[in-house]
């Protein structure tokens, strides 16, 4: 059983470290900003990734990756980390990890829909409803009815980058399909942080960021919160999920690790004494249950 069911239960793994490195990178995220907090922990990703490939494959490098493997893992890198990451750590601070990542729920179904278009991979009307039954559950928290309207619980703003958030995960998880060709995961993950700090130096060149950078190093707090995340988030997360895409299909995987907004509230009432409604965790079982019946 555990054998035929490898991939889920690595993807469930990655659901419980991306729960981990949320809650940690909002409270890094709130003390040095997010770009900076962005590049640090990829750094650190990067050189645990590199002991351990050292370690176990001999290559302290992916050396031995193909030019597709560079390519799509690059671009997937690029859209996943600096684009999808950049935007959705700022949503951390915007609106918390818990509702962030409730947004984030929506990328099943984003992946689901381009996994149909470059992947070749089907829809039926059960994977149409499930959609729906997310978007619901999502619609439920973020919106509210007062005075005869539908207002936002939520800023906008925070909602937005979020969203954007989610495209960049949806789109950086079908490049990486693409792109890794059953080669090692953790190789892979080098590739894919190797450039997202090539994008990022792009940006702190251009933006003039680096002192901020520097400054964020020095914040003793942040680093220990910031190194947490890193462990779990660009070492462990990351690579286990390109791991369970080598054992299942990417719609599986981005069902199960969907399951965060769920395992986030009871860490966000402990730790951050968020006080959580009915109809948030109401909001978060219909999401998980809509993104459920997505891949039925």
């Amino acid at each position: 059983m555990f054998v035929t069911h490898l991939g889920e239960i690595i993807a469930l793994a990655t659901a419980l470290c991306w729960t981990i490195t949320s809650l940690s990178f909002e409270s890094a995220g709130k003390k040095i900003g997010t770009m900076s907090l962005n590049f640090i922990r990829l750094i650190i990703g990067f050189i645990l990734i590199s002991l351990y490939c050292y370690f176990t494959r001999g290559l302290i490098l992916p050396i031995d990756a193909s030019l597709h493997n560079w390519t799509w893992l690059g671009l997937s890198g690029l859209v996943g980390f600096v684009i999808g990451d950049l935007f959705l750590f700022q949503a951390f601070i915007e609106l918390g990890a818990r509702i962030s990542m409730l947004v984030m729920a929506s990328v099943p179904p984003i992946t689901a829909l381009m996994g149909y278009i470059f992947l070749d991979e089907k829809l039926t009307s059960l994977n149409f409803i499930g959609m729906f039954i997310t978007i619901v559950g999502i619609s439920i928290v973020v919106f509210q009815k007062s005075s005869k309207k539908i207002e936002l619980v939520h800023p906008l703003r925070g909602l937005c980058f979020a969203f954007i958030g989610a495209l960049g995960q949806s789109f950086g998880m079908i490049l990486s399909k693409i792109g890794m060709d059953n080669m090692n995961a953790f190789a892979a993950s080098q590739i894919r942080i190797i450039f997202a700090l090539l994008g990022f130096s792009m940006l702190f060149f251009f933006l003039k960021k680096w002192k901020a950078v520097f400054k964020g190093v020095k914040n003793i707090s942040a680093m220990k919160a910031l190194t947490v995340g890193a462990i779990f988030g660009p070492f462990i997360g990351v690579s286990l999920s390109l791991m369970a895409l080598n054992y299942t299909s990417a719609g599986n995987v981005s069902t199960i690790t969907s399951i965060v907004p769920v395992l986030i509230i009871p860490f966000s009432v402990i730790i951050f004494k968020e006080r959580v409604s009915l109809k948030e965790i109401a909001g978060s079982i219909i999401t998980i249950f809509g993104v459920c019946t997505l891949f039925l």
